[in-house]
């Protein structure tokens, strides 16, 4: 997710090489070229590692949610886990080319420092997920509030291009904006550093900021604060009305969809905490390059870690409180499966 941002004005392809090594000098240990520093290596490595917990976590939400058969009934929470298992994927990729020091050279370097090692697919999947998350938001949101008109109005090809929306849109931004902004200089890959002016690199960071988490938690919390001041008035009037013997089903429905939505309001509050720092660096570093290089390091390697970390811990809150997913992967585990035999027999 390399979204650092420096400025160079209307160059000429040579000036533009001197002025970019020049002014990435202090940042050539953030760079992915043909060297990384001891401290690139280490983080190289941790974002491995995240990246194979996240791969496996992910695959096995993904199956217990197609063997519990609810991809079907929580399409865009089936798409969350597909979005952040194909970051994770990719997180191994492009770490790993980082770790065995490519040197770019010709169309094929290019092309790798454009997408692989400037994260450009990661990211893809990160903001993806984001887009995805405010989907699931509002389906909540219609789904509990407005059950009525969900029933009568939302349609499957609704939520198929919801989900369909958080691929192309992202795939769009993030092939749009590195293929202005990446360069190959001397063999090193500076990703989404390049830019014509001053002012587009700052509306750029504001939009982003704004687009990707602002208003993505905006959403998030009025959606989710609404659903839970409905459940609330709806329990007290239940309560008011039950009497004994009074329909199972309707309670069964109703922990159901409880059940959801503290699962996405747990997503949610770690996105909007992990998300953070990330967000913070990319819109001081746009304003004022030099502002944070005496602090870079700790900054740099603490926000990322906590943006890769997202993708890789959401399959565990889906597996400790999501029931239908718990369930299977309960009953894949070995010593599970011997206890319960163990009981039966006896």
């Amino acid at each position: 997710m390399s979204e650092e941002t420096l400025t160079t004005s209307q160059l000429s392809g040579a000036e533009i090489t001197m002025e970019v090594t020049q002014i990435t000098s202090e940042y050539s240990e953030y760079m992915t070229g043909p060297a990384l520093s001891p401290r690139s290596v280490y983080f190289e490595i941790v974002v491995v590692v995240i990246g194979l917990v996240g791969t496996t976590a992910n695959a096995l939400i993904l199956y217990a949610l197609v063997a519990s058969k609810q991809h079907k009934k929580h399409m865009l929470i089936f798409n969350q886990n597909a979005l952040d298992l194909f970051s994770s994927i990719f997180l191994i990729i492009s770490n790993a080319m980082k770790l065995c020091n490519v040197r770019f050279t010709g169309l094929l370097g290019h092309w790798l420092c454009t997408i692989l090692l400037n994260d450009v697919v990661v990211t893809l999947g990160i903001i993806g997920s984001t887009i995805n998350l405010a989907s699931i938001t509002v389906e909540r949101y219609l789904k509990v509030v407005h059950p009525g008109w969900s029933k009568k109005k939302l349609r499957s090809w609704m939520i198929y291009s919801a989900a369909a929306f958080a691929w192309l849109f992202s795939a769009l931004y993030k092939f749009a904006l590195v293929s202005m902004t990446a360069m190959v200089v001397d063999g090193s890959c500076y990703a989404s550093f390049i830019w014509q002016s001053e002012t587009a690199r700052l509306i750029h960071a504001i939009w982003y900021l704004m687009s990707f988490y602002v208003i993505i938690l905006l959403i998030v919390i009025l959606g989710y604060w609404r659903i839970l001041v409905f459940i609330r008035r709806q329990a007290r009037v239940m309560a008011g009305h039950s009497a004994p013997g009074s329909s199972t089903g309707q309670t069964q429905s109703t922990h159901i969809q409880t059940n959801v939505i503290k699962t996405m309001i747990l997503v949610s509050a770690f996105f909007a905490i992990s998300q953070l720092p990330y967000h913070l660096l990319y819109l001081t570093v746009s304003l004022n390059p030099k502002l944070v290089i005496a602090v870079f390091d700790i900054v740099y390697y603490t926000s990322m870690f906590a943006a890769f970390l997202y993708i890789c811990t959401n399959p565990f809150i889906y597996a400790i409180k999501f029931d239908p997913v718990k369930q299977v992967l309960l009953r894949l585990i070995p010593c599970k499966k011997n206890s319960d035999q163990t009981i039966e027999l006896n």
